[in-house]
């Protein structure tokens, strides 16, 4: 591409890239142009235009360095005439669109002419979208129904967008309505403007997030997904493909997008694309094509690089709309295309990635076989079958591993089949865990290390099946004791070139010495099994220590990392293998600087990086498969800790294991305390209930015991009532039988009453004592409550204390350390006067003997004082040495 739009006179300066020189060409296009411009009759212009298209096809450089103007002018003049727009737009596409040569050339001078051509389709480009108006006019003509405006301008507009794509993107972008009017030709009922108006909308959406969205909500997902359905869905033709093509831009790393379309319930209707039928032996190109789109689309829903979130609610998704359901249908159908069958492996995989239900639905999934085996079954065959494709084997290893994900179920399930409690003793039905250690001990080294990872995916994050998984006893030969798993693995790895192994031998071993880090990473046990083996530890150590060539550089650096990973994790109970020993016979034997680059070698590495980026194992071939994505992890998790691990001194790890017994003493009463919480929240849960129920009977009792109040006030009155009416009938009544019957009747009521009476204050009685136990139990209830409140109280300042202790630890750590570095100052310091001590005390004695021999020789001379010298030196020599050496 040119750095900046010509100008006509620089593509008149060059008329060779036209494919013919100037003299070649029409003496009439000039006059034409002049007839375009200057004719005031309609029907001159149009076949002066008319004539210009037939002549931009092989004059290219001529029409478009001298037309173009003109062409811009009819379309912005001449609109009502549709005729000569259509002759107009056809123009500038013939002189703009690279994709026309109609003359036949030969290949070399294809292969010279190529690249002038592109170049002149760009720069023509350059110059039409330098003005701005033009792609608005061209938006403009768009709105036009007539078939011979509409769909050349359909075309003019996507090979510009070819041409300069984002250029054109941006100000389609800033355009009034732009993106709405190009939307409005997927409504069109003309098939071939619709079919050209999906590959318009393709170029108008490659990499640009603003109008993938604008696209997305103009309703572009339910315009294309009702064209695949009319079109067939998978077994439609180029349109669908075009369609899916477009869907992936529109979906492809564009979060919005995907939400909108998991909102739109848009997910359900995917799952007839998927609907295939029993006959399968008409499997078209174009039907691969599509399926294998349909497929892709459905990954880009559930990608591993997508927000959790939205990839966990698309999962679901698709499991209650039964898609999952229909691709495993295809997974286990016969006839499909090796294709299609590795990229369904490959779709169900990321469909069943993290999410607990669909990776419990696979389990369930079975192979319509005599016997009906687990699909997993059938897929762990193919993986450990040499026979099978590369990119089969890669997909079904990387199925196993997302069933394994996240999934604690699952790798229990798998485990269990090599326990010796659960294995089919019948050998009737082969089990997953057999058929990975077939693989493992097969003598096809892309099996090894298929299965080891395998393996290694069902100890991930899972302490207990590692322990679990050391209970596995294997029968190597007839005869022979049966040897552990783990004993197995580091006998075959110890064997190393001695095996005949098709395929590299290095990527058995890479295999396997990845399957030990990730099984005894973070479980002291099985550390300690493996440390159980006195060749374990020589055999990894002369890896380390030997100079070998640059492939070897892998193994050496995994087994520092096994190395490492032994002493890290290393709980001192074997006395002979104990972290300080092992760092003595690194240092001994291979030197903590020589550990350290080796360990580096695994990072360093090239196979690394690539596995690193993402989930799937994606190799170019089977000598690149040495890295799993999950290894990678536990690698920059470990590599630091055990660099600080090798250079620590035997102090700080004593030291670290102090705080380590404090602060789990300290966990564990915090535990504790948790504990007694917890019981205590539910007693004091269990007494709200029953203060709950208590405080409804005493409503409920209290209630009735108004009721009966009440009633025992109506019998009072009633009673008081015949009391007042007996005496008043007692005064009135002369006649005496009257009286004599009256008196025969009130006593039998009045006593009839007083039992009453006397039996409703034995009920109230009786109520007020149950309501008496009822408050005593309340009170209970109460103080019960309270006592909670203070154990409370009391963890939350135990947690408050071990704060304090913690960082007091911390603190008393750091001063240890200043009180360390002042304790080996004045250490040095103390030698040094030490030294200077003896240097002094070595030339007293010199010095001494000096005048031994000087006093010697005076008195052989004679002279006077000497032997009083002599005496005095004999009996205090320590004055005189200093007076002698202070003359001196």
């Amino acid at each position: 591409m040119w750095p900046a739009p010509v100008s006509w006179g620089q593509c008149r300066q060059r008329p060779e890239e036209g494919g013919r020189s100037m003299g070649s060409q029409p003496a009439g296009i000039q006059k034409l142009c002049d007839r375009v411009a200057s004719s005031t009759l309609l029907d001159d212009r149009r076949d002066a235009v008319r004539a210009l298209k037939s002549l931009s096809k092989k004059y290219r450089l001529e029409v478009g360095s001298q037309a173009m103007d003109h062409l811009i002018q009819v379309l912005q003049t001449d609109r009502s005439d549709s005729e000569i727009i259509g002759y107009a737009l056809d123009t500038l596409y013939n002189v703009i669109s690279n994709d026309l040569e109609e003359e036949e050339q030969d290949d070399s001078e294809e292969e010279n002419s190529q690249k002038q051509v592109d170049d002149l389709g760009s720069r023509f480009t350059e110059v039409f979208i330098k003005q701005s108006e033009n792609i608005t006019l061209l938006l403009t003509l768009l709105e036009e129904f007539d078939f011979h405006v509409r769909w050349p301008g359909v075309k003019l507009l996507t090979s510009l967008l070819k041409q300069q794509g984002p250029q054109l993107q941006q100000i389609i972008l800033v355009s009034p309505m732009g993106v709405s009017r190009l939307m409005d030709l997927l409504a069109d009922s003309r098939e071939v403007i619709r079919n050209d108006g999906v590959l318009l909308l393709q170029q108008l959406t490659k990499s640009n997030a603003a109008i993938q969205k604008i696209v997305a909500f103009e309703n572009a997902f339910e315009r294309l997904l009702d064209i695949i359905t009319e079109e067939g869905n998978s077994d439609g033709g180029i349109v669908v493909e075009d369609c899916l093509l477009l869907l992936q831009n529109l979906l492809k790393n564009n979060n919005s997008n995907q939400n909108f379309f998991k909102e739109g319930s848009y997910i359900q209707r995917m799952k007839p694309w998927f609907e295939v039928g029993d006959d399968n032996c008409g499997w078209s190109a174009q039907k691969v094509t599509n399926l294998h789109l349909m497929l892709q689309l459905v990954r880009v829903l559930v990608s591993p690089t997508n927000p959790p979130g939205a990839t966990s609610s698309c999962q679901k998704a698709m499991s209650n709309c039964g898609l999952l359901q229909q691709l495993c249908t295809i997974l286990m159908a016969t006839g499909v295309p090796a294709d299609i069958l590795t990229e369904t492996i490959n779709t169900v995989s990321e469909v069943i990635r993290g999410c607990q239900m669909n990776q419990d639905y696979f389990a369930s999934v079975y192979a319509p076989s005599n016997p009906p085996r687990p699909a997993i079954v059938v897929l762990l065959m193919s993986m450990v079958n040499e026979r099978q494709p590369f990119v089969l084997r890669c997909a079904v290893l990387y199925c196993f591993q997302c069933f394994l994900y996240k999934n604690q179920k699952g790798q229990g399930e798998i485990v269990s089949t090599l326990l010796p409690s659960t294995i089919d003793a019948t050998g009737n039905s082969v089990s997953a865990g057999q058929l990975l250690c077939g693989g493992l001990f097969s003598t096809d080294s892309l099996s090894n290390w298929c299965a080891a990872v395998a393996l290694a995916h069902a100890l991930q994050e899972n302490a207990i099946l590692k322990e679990q998984l050391l209970r596995v006893q294997l029968a190597t030969s007839i005869g022979n004791p049966p040897v552990s798993l783990l004993q197995q693995c580091t006998n075959i790895l110890s064997q190393g070139d001695k095996i005949d192994r098709r395929g590299s031998k290095v990527q058995t071993r890479v295999g396997l010495l990845m399957l030990l880090c990730t099984w005894l990473s973070s479980c002291p046990i099985a550390v300690t099994h493996f440390l159980h083996n006195p060749a374990n530890i020589p055999f990894l150590t002369g890896q380390i220590a030997e100079n070998l060539g640059e492939e070897e550089h892998l193994v050496q650096g995994l087994s520092a990392l096994l190395l490492g990973i032994s002493i890290y994790y290393n709980d001192n109970s074997l006395e002979n293998y104990s972290k300080e020993k092992l760092k003595q016979l690194i240092e001994k034997r291979i030197g903590k600087e020589n550990f350290i680059e080796k360990l580096g070698f695994i990072s360093k590495h090239e196979l690394y990086s690539r596995a690193g980026q993402k989930p799937q194992p994606s190799f170019s071939s089977p000598d690149h498969m040495m890295f799993d994505h999950e290894f990678t992890k536990l690698v920059k998790e470990l590599e630091g800790v055990i660099t600080k691990a090798i250079y620590k001194s035997s102090e700080e790890d004593k030291k670290e294991e102090e705080v380590k017994k404090t602060l789990e003493q300290h966990d564990n009463i915090v535990t504790h305390y948790k504990q007694v919480i917890r019981e205590q929240d539910q007693q004091l849960e269990e007494l709200k209930q029953q203060v709950n129920s208590l405080k409804s009977q005493n409503e409920q009792l209290q209630a009735t015991l108004t009721q009966q109040v009440s009633q025992i006030q109506q019998h009072k009155d009633q009673y008081n009532l015949l009391k007042v009416q007996l005496g008043k009938d007692t005064q009135h009544n002369s006649s005496h039988s009257d009286t004599l019957q009256m008196n025969g009747i009130q006593p039998e009521e009045i006593s009839k009453l007083r039992e009453e009476v006397k039996e409703w204050k034995n009920k109230h009685d009786l109520l007020q004592g149950q309501l008496r136990e009822k408050d005593s139990v309340i009170e209970k209830l109460v103080s019960n409550y309270c006592f909670c409140d203070y154990c409370q109280n009391e963890v939350k300042a135990l947690s408050e204390e071990k704060a304090a202790l913690k960082q007091q630890l911390d603190s008393s750590s750091s001063t240890v350390a200043i009180l360390q570095d002042e304790k080996s100052k004045l250490q040095q310091e103390v030698a040094e006067s030490k030294k200077e001590q003896d240097d002094l005390l070595v030339l007293l004695a010199d010095q001494d003997q000096k005048i031994v021999k000087l006093k010697s020789t005076l008195k052989e001379l004679g002279e006077p004082g000497t032997q009083g010298a002599g005496e005095h030196h004999s009996s205090a020599p320590g004055t005189d040495l200093r007076e002698l050496l202070a003359l001196w």
